[in-house]
C-alpha cells in the first residue's frame, strides 16, 4: 500500500514490529552464517548450498522490506473510538449471505498483523473487507471474489475489539 496510511491496532503494530525484529536479528544472522559456511566450501558457481542460502536471504530481505513499509505507513487506531454507523476498520459486521439460504456470518475488519481468517478477522484490504467498507445497516454488498460474486446484506455493525 505504498503511499497510503494503513490502519492498525496497537497489538497488530506490535506484532509486526516483533516479527521485523526477529527477522532482522535472528533469521538474517542465521542466513549470513549459512552463506559464510557455504562460501568456505569452495567454487561458488557450482555450490548449491551457497545459492540456496542467497535465495533465502533475498526472500527474507523482501519480507523485511515489506514489514518496514507497513510499519512506516501504520496509523494506530483505537477501534473503540470509531462510529458504528457505517462499516469501518475495527468494526464487527454481521452479514446475511443472500445466495446461501440467508446464512449469517460475522466478520471483524482488521489491519495487517491482526488478520485471522479462521476466526473471521479479515483484512480491510481483502475483497470482502473492501466490499463491506462504507456500507450501512440494510445495505447490499456485491463483492467480486475469485470464485464469483458474493451478495451480502449488512445486518448489524458493532465495535469489533
Amino acid at each position: 500500500m505504498a503511499g497510503g496510511r494503513i490502519p492498525m491496532t496497537r497489538e497488530g503494530y506490535d506484532k509486526k514490529k516483533a516479527e521485523l525484529d526477529r527477522l532482522q536479528n535472528v533469521e538474517m544472522i542465521e542466513i549470513a552464517k549459512r552463506i559464510a559456511v557455504a562460501r568456505d566450501l569452495g567454487d561458488l558457481s557450482e555450490n548449491a548450498e551457497y545459492h540456496a542460502a542467497r535465495e533465502d536471504q533475498g526472500m527474507l530481505q523482501a519480507r523485511i522490506d515489506s514489514l518496514k513499509e507497513d510499519l512506516a505507513c501504520a496509523e494506530i487506531v483505537d477501534p473503540a473510538s470509531l462510529s458504528t454507523e457505517t462499516v469501518v476498520f475495527g468494526c464487527r459486521v454481521t452479514v446475511e449471505d443472500l445466495d446461501h439460504a440467508n446464512e449469517r456470518t460475522t466478520f471483524t475488519l482488521v489491519g495487517p498483523g491482526d488478520e485471522d481468517p479462521a476466526n473471521k478477522r479479515i483484512l480491510i484490504t481483502s475483497p470482502r473487507g473492501k466490499g463491506l467498507l462504507g456500507k450501512r445497516k440494510g445495505d447490499i454488498a456485491e463483492i467480486v471474489v475469485p470464485k464469483g460474486t458474493l451478495k451480502y446484506r449488512v445486518v448489524d455493525i458493532s465495535p469489533g475489539f
